[in-house]
């Protein structure tokens, strides 16, 4: 007799891992009935987390952090493993896109310093959806615009928006652009609404994005369901890294009860090659979206330290406490003891300089060597957690 977990999601392509686990018996294997919950909103699968109405959650990496700072109600949440890296695009309206069009700029989806200030040059407010106000779709546009001059997000209209409105509430013109992860962005150019700007890749090479949150506690209490998931997970990941197994994984999430959204469309933000407008111009972003390789599950408690560190700046608190309090969310002991003996990446560290890889470079692991993927901001930034 399987275990069951209830875990939440959100239809997004990133939420790949836990679709393929079920679907394609990795959690079974395991010994594990993975019931999946899809939800509307980051606040309401946060909340039914929060609650004990799901034992897992899809969730947006900042967002645990953000709780364990004080920002949040309900309660306190682990990561438990890092589900992707990058995996989300910048996009303007159809009237934002010409404006820049008209001054010369041609969207060569790679240059964020090019992008960036082709944008703030319109010389106009601008108002921008995320998803959520903790979220790595925010950190890093405010970084990105701050870093240009801008200051962020200070000088910006920030709308909150759940991911499947973001098109329509561009071609309803509420917003001028939109930081959003796939499908949605090519939706919006599917309907003619919006112009893809660049992939946020481009401001911050993998960059943490979603994780696998569970209540705080729950995987101590619970450690033969974490184990099972942790390695279903890890292989529906693996299997997902292999190029030639998108295109199955696009027909399963574009079915209804995941995405529900045409099959080609899910398809572009899994292999990173997107139609950037209504006329149908091509661009690729190699590397936009990694499920495992590169130890890309591991939750480095650095990436958690820079998401405390930026959310301190910003809402006045005490910087050096923030990124205590947020490294002890990120549990890389919880994630090492279930991924030993399974092949997993796992770094001999915990934390590493966050930015400073500008090529693919190995590095030690328990089990010899790891080869992590560059991990370089635009400007050339590098974080030292310590």
């Amino acid at each position: 007799m399987s275990d069951v977990l209830t875990a939440g999601f959100l239809p997004l392509t990133d939420a790949a891992p836990l679709i393929v686990a079920r679907e394609m018996g990795f959690a079974a294997e395991e010994g594990l009935e993975l019931s999946l919950i899809k939800a509307t909103s980051w606040s309401s699968l946060r909340d039914y987390l929060l609650l004990g109405k799901l034992d897992a959650a899809q969730m947006l990496a900042p967002v645990p952090v953000a709780h364990a700072l004080g920002l949040g109600a309900l309660g306190g949440m682990d990561v438990i493993a890092a589900l992707n890296l990058s995996g989300n695009v910048v996009s303007v309206s159809k009237a934002i896109a010409a404006e820049m069009q008209a001054a010369g700029y041609g969207f060569d989806f790679t240059d964020a310093a090019a992008a960036g200030r082709a944008l703030i040059a319109l010389g106009r407010p601008l108002r921008i959806a995320v998803p959520f106000p903790f979220s790595m779709h925010a950190e890093l546009l405010y970084y990105w615009l701050d870093t240009l001059g801008l200051a962020a997000p200070q000088s910006l209209s920030v709308r909150t928006v759940p991911p499947p409105l973001m098109a329509e509430a561009m071609a309803d013109g509420e917003v001028d652009a939109v930081c959003v992860g796939e499908p949605w962005g090519s939706l919006a150019v599917e309907n003619g609404d919006g112009v893809m700007l660049l992939p946020t890749s481009a401001i911050r090479q993998s960059a943490i994005e979603k994780v696998l949150a569970v209540r705080s506690g729950w995987a101590e209490d619970n450690p033969d369901l974490t184990r099972k998931a942790l390695r279903a997970l890890w292989r529906a990941a693996s299997w997902l890294d292999q190029p030639e197994k998108r295109e199955v994984a696009a027909e399963i999430m574009a079915r209804p009860d995941y995405l529900g959204l045409p099959v080609d469309l899910v398809e572009r933000g899994l292999r990173g090659n997107f139609t950037i407008s209504p006329q149908g111009d091509l661009r690729a972003a190699p590397g936009f979206l990694t499920f495992a390789s590169g130890a890309a599950g591991f939750p480095w408690r650095s990436q958690a330290a820079w998401i405390g560190m930026r959310i301190a700046a910003r809402t006045g608190l005490d910087q050096a406490e923030a990124m205590a309090a947020a490294r002890a969310v990120f549990r890389t002991d919880i994630y090492r003891d279930h991924l030993r003996g399974v092949s997993a990446d796992l770094p001999s560290a915990s934390q590493k300089l966050e930015g400073g890889l500008d090529h693919a470079t190995e590095v030690a692991s328990e089990s010899g060597r790891v080869i992590l993927p560059p991990d370089r901001f635009f400007d050339g930034t590098v974080f030292d957690p310590d």
